[in-house]
């Protein structure tokens, strides 16, 4: 498993499981993903969510990405967009949704959050089966 065969996987998927948590109640939701060539992972929400007030009080989270026996299990830490200077990574959002520019201008409360990666295990369970994990 390398870097490029990650970002290929997850470039042919639009959604992706995102969990958080308050430190004392989880929380996941389908959110639609965009990834970096630094293999890292956009999403939006708004701030009148849960997960928005998860990912400030505790920034660490879990995404899966999954098509039939294939899955991805990548870990990280999530940080706010902000400003002008995070427009690159917006970008590569509105590349995968061009729909998100109207969002972002029109959504009271819509954010961008970008996720970088801690640990990623990639699974495929057909045969034969591969299961590989890398560290940040």
């Amino acid at each position: 498993m390398t870097k490029d065969f990650l970002i290929q996987f997850i470039q042919r998927h639009r959604l992706a499981v995102v969990s958080t948590t308050s430190g004392e109640q989880p929380e996941a939701a389908v959110v639609g993903i965009a990834v970096t060539p630094g293999l890292e992972i956009i999403f939006d929400t708004v701030r009148s969510s849960r997960k928005y007030a998860n990912l400030i009080s505790h920034p660490q989270v879990a995404v899966t990405i999954w098509k039939g026996d294939q899955t991805v299990q990548f870990e990280g830490d999530a940080v706010e967009l902000k400003g002008s200077a995070d427009d690159v990574y917006r970008e590569v959002y509105y590349t995968v949704f061009p729909e998100g520019r109207e969002r972002t201008r029109t959504w009271e409360g819509l954010v961008h959050f970008l996720v970088r990666p801690r640990w990623i295990r990639y699974s495929n369970f057909t045969d034969p089966p591969v299961i590989e994990e890398m560290k940040f």
